[in-house]
């Protein structure tokens, strides 16, 4: 879930930057009244851009947390299993870096 609604908030921005800087591009060509309308459009979706930045991180920190605090409970119900894993991690690093 966590990762389509990364790519969903991805495409969102990219749609949104590619329109802003197109009424950028033409709000240079305008004069006016036309001009000042383009340059606040393109503003408008700009803020909106970093509104879905800023859900996209809330999400992000809210799964992050989530996924510590269940690694936590999964050592403090299973430490010796846990020993056994970063040790084993540990030397599969060690041996990866002793290759080289």
């Amino acid at each position: 879930m966590m990762q389509t609604n990364v790519k969903t908030a991805r495409t969102d921005m990219k749609t949104l930057l590619k329109d802003a800087q197109d009424l950028f591009r033409q709000a240079t060509s305008a004069t006016g009244d036309k001009a000042d309308m383009l340059r606040t459009q393109g503003a408008n979706l700009i803020d909106s851009a970093m509104v879905k930045a800023q859900e996209v991180q809330t999400a992000a920190m809210e799964t992050g947390k989530e996924m510590a605090d269940s690694a936590d409970a999964y050592v403090q119900e299973n430490p010796w299993k846990s020993v056994a894993i970063s040790a084993g991690v540990g030397v599969l690093i060690g041996m990866l870096i002793a290759r080289k």
